[in-house]
């Protein structure tokens, strides 16, 4: 914002005040592949703004789960999502996220983050049960803009960042953003250093009075020394072993990850009727490392710790294509929204592996020494990489009507069909293998909307998802090949914003079962040396969800959100598991999660408080270890001092000691930061 207001308090003021008023809402979200109102979504969803972002310091999209009832950390980008462990990502709703592998995404680039929850097989083809993750980007303005951002905290954290909007020309039918971000930090765990560089930049044609073409170009350049990270090891009722600070990496290891990605998209209306917009997203990565593997306790031992140094490189890149169209039409005196689309997507992804298991010296937990790294390098150089080399294809299209009965009952339903060929080669020790298989699957959606009055919508829905079998197992020595993994949702709930949008308040109650997963039949014998395998895997998730943003006066805003999941294995095989699944439960899947913000501003000064916390109940880890329960809280004082705004912001207030989540015995549960200090002078023009 630039410029003085109606009342004649400096920009600064506005920003801070306006943000109270807006609820950190938007009243449109594309999570659907069309811009729709939330209210006539008959699912659950949330939308996290750069306005929240701002507000609370967050630089990757792991600051801000504690937001999103029902999300919470799995390992680096992956997340637990109702119950269901998560990795999938949608930027502008098209695949192709260019933080792969164990990188995870930064917000610099990213106006908000949609989060559809369960099944969201009509619009996204195969896919988690749990939800999926929407990042919007950024686009050129007209408005001319300049923002950067300074920043200083614990553990010799540095950055500037800096973005630009505009018109090119004096008519803004060419308007532009630019934008570069540069942050560097010392962690908290022994040896790290990360480095982070994005550039991004953008043009935008309004090529005729609703039609906009954009295109954008985005880098990435990650150093992670001492990274990739695996935790810290505890007993099995998740008392940490050692120091939190205790690393496995020594201080060469490294994770380097460098990519790219180029998007263009157009828009455009056709009267008052129709939309149309199509896209194309291209991107590449490479994911290079070195790193010092856990591998438990040495025999005998309970302070030496055994390691194996792994070389790897992934290579990834990947091509998407989109197309959606509405359209408004009345049929026998009914109002029908007619949505239709496709999208295709070609992915390759080579991993480069080679693994030293001998001659790689062992870390004590308690005095560590690092010393070995040069003579492991070495030893790993004279290895052969094994080869992994996995296409995947995708082909959909699907069909949405949105009937209006009357004003007030709304009736949806939609139908999709995908066609997927997945293949996998693999290279070990001289052996080569290659598997294969294509098919395609049909998905539905059905739901129900009824507004008693325009600002309250009670909804009940079925959904449905569909993950195709990797490739590996549809060998036809294991029985194969197999349907997909299938995930179906039955979900009911009622959203609002009340109180002339002073207050939003949404509640959604659900059931999921997973189906088809794949377990080794023992009632059945081994076919030319390979285990006979049937899809006899079931699980269920049940729970519900509240979430509340309110003005509790003009200068206090309060977001709020509970969740309440039980996720237990329905169907198994005696003596069998599940992926990420410890007898019936499942790894860092939470009972209870709570998570607050509070924001108040001091007017007469400009200036505000906000206030945070989260609160996860006991989980287990891939080991049936316990991951104790943790409640932790932030502070942050903002003050605005004209075109410039200071923040000053502690997370983790009162230091305390815990695990963000748990992975497995060998590798033990993941600590989080201690108490960190971050201080940021943004500058507005």
């Amino acid at each position: 914002m630039s410029g003085i207001a109606d009342d004649g308090l400096p920009p600064g003021d506005i920003i801070v005040t306006g943000r109270a008023q807006h609820l950190y809402r938007v009243d449109t979200t594309t999570v659907g592949k069309a811009a729709e109102d939330p209210l006539n979504i008959p699912q659950a969803l949330q939308v996290i703004n750069a306005d929240l972002f701002t507000d609370q310091g967050a630089r990757d999209v792991t600051d801000i789960y504690r937001n999103i009832s029902g999300i919470s950390a799995f390992s680096y980008a992956g997340t637990t999502f109702r119950g269901f462990r998560q990795d999938q990502s949608f930027y502008d709703g098209q695949r192709g996220n260019p933080f792969i592998g164990f990188s995870v995404p930064q917000l610099f680039t990213i106006s908000r983050v949609e989060v559809l929850k369960g099944p969201a097989g009509l619009f996204f083809g195969p896919g988690s049960p749990g939800g999926i993750i929407n990042y919007v980007l950024k686009t050129p303005k007209e408005t001319p803009a300049l923002r950067t951002v300074a920043t200083l905290g614990s553990y010799d954290r540095a950055g500037i960042s800096s973005e630009a909007t505009g018109r090119i020309d004096t008519d803004g039918v060419v308007t532009y953003r630019l934008g570069g971000f540069y942050e560097a930090m010392k962690p908290f765990r022994y040896n790290m250093k990360n480095t982070s560089l994005i550039g991004d930049g953008g043009l935008s044609f309004r090529t005729n009075t609703d039609g906009i073409l954009t295109v954008q170009a985005t880098i990435y350049d990650n150093f992670l020394r001492a990274n990739r990270l695996r935790g810290v090891p505890v007993d099995d009722k998740g008392n940490f072993l050692g120091d939190i600070r205790w690393n496995a990496n020594e201080p060469t290891d490294f994770l380097h990850l460098k990519s790219q990605a180029y998007q263009a998209r157009y828009a455009t209306a056709i009267g008052e009727a129709v939309t149309f917009d199509a896209g194309v997203r291209y991107f590449k990565a490479t994911e290079t490392q070195q790193y010092h593997e856990p591998r438990g306790f040495v025999k005998g031992s309970t302070d030496l710790i055994a390691r194996e140094f792994r070389d790897q490189i992934r290579d990834v890149e990947g091509l998407s294509f989109m197309i959606n169209s509405t359209a408004k039409v009345e049929i026998a005196g009914m109002a029908h929204k007619f949505q239709a689309g496709g999208d295709w997507y070609d992915e390759t992804s080579v991993l480069l592996s080679r693994i030293l298991r001998s001659g790689v010296t062992s870390l004590s937990l308690s005095k560590p020494v690092y010393s070995y790294a040069a003579r492991d390098v070495a030893a790993a150089a004279a290895l052969a990489f094994d080869t992994s080399d996995i296409r995947t294809k995708r082909k959909g299209a699907y069909l949405q009507d949105q009937i209006g009965i009357t004003d007030a009952l709304l009736l949806v339903g939609g139908v999709r069909y995908d066609m997927f060929d997945d293949g996998a080669a693999t290279s070990r020790a001289g052996r080569v293998t290659s598997l294969a298989y294509s098919a395609g699957r049909f998905t539905y959606r059905g739901g129900a909307i009824l507004k008693p009055r325009p600002d309250v919508s009670l909804y009940a829905s079925w959904s449905g998802s569909f993950e195709p079998q990797a490739p590996a197992s549809q060998d036809t020595n294991a029985g194969g090949p197999f349907a997909p993994v299938t995930g179906n949702q039955i979900e009911g709930g009622v959203k609002s914003v009340l109180m002339g949008g002073r207050l939003q308040a949404n509640a959604a109650v659900y059931r999921i079962v997973r189906r088809n997963m794949l377990q080794v039949d023992p009632n059945l014998s081994p076919v030319n040396g390979v285990d006979q395998l049937r899809p006899l895997g079931e699980v269920t998730s049940k729970g519900f969800e509240i979430d509340l943003a309110t003005d509790v006066t003009p200068n206090w805003v309060l977001l709020a959100n509970y969740a309440y999941n039980d996720t237990r294995i329905t169907g198994t095989v005696a003596g069998q598991s599940l992926t990420n699944a410890v007898g019936d439960r499942f790894a860092n899947a939470p009972q209870h999660q709570l998570g607050f913000w509070t924001r108040y501003q001091v007017a007469p000064i400009g200036a505000a408080i906000g206030i945070g916390g989260e609160y996860l109940s006991r989980r287990i880890n891939l080991s049936g270890q316990d991951v104790q329960p943790y409640m932790i809280f932030d502070a942050s004082l903002t003050k605005s001092l004209g075109i410039a705004e200071l923040m000053l912001r502690v997370d983790n207030l009162f230091d305390k000691r815990y695990a963000a989540s748990g992975f497995t015995l060998q590798s033990g549960s993941f600590p989080g930061e201690p108490r960190t200090l971050l201080a940021e002078l943004r500058l507005r023009f």
